[in-house]
């Protein structure tokens, strides 16, 4: 399993690169992200390296998409 760490120059970037890492996934797969994690997180996926990556993949956007969003709010 890998275990780097990646640095971003903004949470935008981050955002992007995350986004094509899960793009990877769902053409390898056939389905969205948020329908593999659903499966995922039921107990209804191996716990594949692929997997396993992709999840994490998965949360790490919604994560930072949640953190994007928070801030626009208290800009807006």
């Amino acid at each position: 399993m890998r275990k780097e760490r990646m640095e971003y120059g903004s949470s935008a970037d981050a955002l992007v690169a995350v986004a094509k890492r899960l793009s990877v996934y769902e053409n390898r797969y056939g389905m969205t992200s948020e329908d593999f994690y659903d499966g995922y997180q039921r107990g209804q996926k191996e716990d594949s390296i692929d997997f396993v990556e992709w999840a994490n993949d998965y949360q790490h956007y919604v994560a930072v998409r949640s953190e994007i969003e928070e801030h626009l709010h208290h800009v807006a």
